[in-house]
């Protein structure tokens, strides 16, 4: 009878492992840039494998910091790692898709689109320099426009991001002495910060006469206004796919370089000025994980790019997207 009982629980914990293996999860965490595409395609990914993955948006910053101390399988994170930093820390990176930075504002009276901001009144808003909606550099561009007399409060993020450095790169781009890329700048705007993108767009909905910088996806989940942006052309441009797209034909990536690239401040006539790619951030020793980490992002560049486009992303050209199957396949991840 014990020999009996004995072998019956063992078959019941042959049998919990077995679920216990078939249950395994792979858990990201990082940049919120991409969360509303990672979130759908794993998603899709889970109604078409019943295979599990999860990601958590907690900033580029937090993602970057996880996968050093591999506490995670996989981190998301906007600013790219130099290939000195991946060496140092052992890591591999790759692109997932390209978004955009929008600047979203709550001006009463004035809709989605309405607002053009120059380069000029860009730098001066988030320098502080411009203080007041009715600032001679905003007005001058939008004469029809009944702009008040009211403090701007700038809208920022709080913790190490992502979209802040992509910013913040463009934002040196047009005004070298006062900005530098940094992922937490001080400001000297008078700022009101949150956490993520979401923290970010929660503080503009709430407060009047602001202006911040959010994902575009975000915007559009939340019917936030967004303005018309000047580009390096000197063309105002209102942030849509199609002008997302024509910026992001003139990202550069290579393999050698673990497809290291920042891509904000684009040229051409119709390209939005303030763009850029997400990455994935992969440990070397954990080669039978990264497989699985792969697997799902290979499932996403075949199978997700009308709900990238949907959300507002742009997918990867299919000949970067082979350069990055070549690449896992040279560090055998794939």
């Amino acid at each position: 009878m014990t020999k009996r009982k004995n072998m019956v629980t063992l078959a019941l914990g042959v049998a919990l492992f077995a679920s216990t293996l078939s249950a395994e999860v792979l858990n990201g965490r990082g940049a919120s840039f991409p969360g509303p595409v990672y979130k759908a395609w794993i998603s899709q990914y889970n109604k078409a494998t019943g295979e599990k993955v999860n990601y958590t948006p907690t900033g580029s910053g937090d993602g970057i910091k996880s996968i050093k101390k591999r506490i995670v399988d996989f981190a998301g994170s906007d600013k790219p790692l130099k290939p000195k930093s991946l060496k140092k820390h052992k890591l591999y990176m790759f692109p997932t898709v390209i978004g955009s930075i929008v600047l979203a504002y709550n001006i009463p009276g004035i809709k989605d689109g309405e607002l053009k901001l120059s380069e000029k009144a860009i730098a001066g808003i988030f320098s502080g320099k411009i203080k007041y909606w009715d600032d001679s550099a905003i007005k001058s561009v939008n004469p029809n426009l009944k702009l008040p007399h009211e403090k701007i409060t700038v809208a920022v993020r709080a913790d190490k991001s992502g979209t802040t450095f992509n910013f913040t790169y463009y934002l040196s781009k047009i005004d070298s002495a006062d900005f530098k890329p940094s992922k937490k700048p001080t400001w000297k705007a008078n700022v009101v910060a949150g956490k993520s993108n979401s923290g970010v767009s929660a503080n503009i909905q709430q407060t009047k006469y602001s202006i911040g910088y959010i994902e575009y996806s975000y915007k559009q989940k939340l019917g936030l206004p967004a303005a018309q942006v000047q580009n390096k052309a000197g063309q105002y441009i209102m942030p849509t796919l199609k002008s997302f797209q024509d910026a992001a034909k003139y990202a550069k990536w290579t393999p050698k370089e673990d497809f290291y690239a920042v891509i904000g401040y684009p040229d051409g006539n119709t390209s939005y000025p303030i763009v850029a790619a997400t990455f994935i951030l992969l440990p070397y020793e954990k080669t039978d994980t990264n497989k699985k980490v792969t697997k799902f992002f290979d499932y996403a560049y075949q199978n997700g790019d009308k709900v990238a486009t949907d959300l507002g992303y742009v997918p990867l050209p299919k000949e970067t997207k082979d350069m990055i199957r070549k690449y896992w396949e040279s560090k055998g991840i794939k």
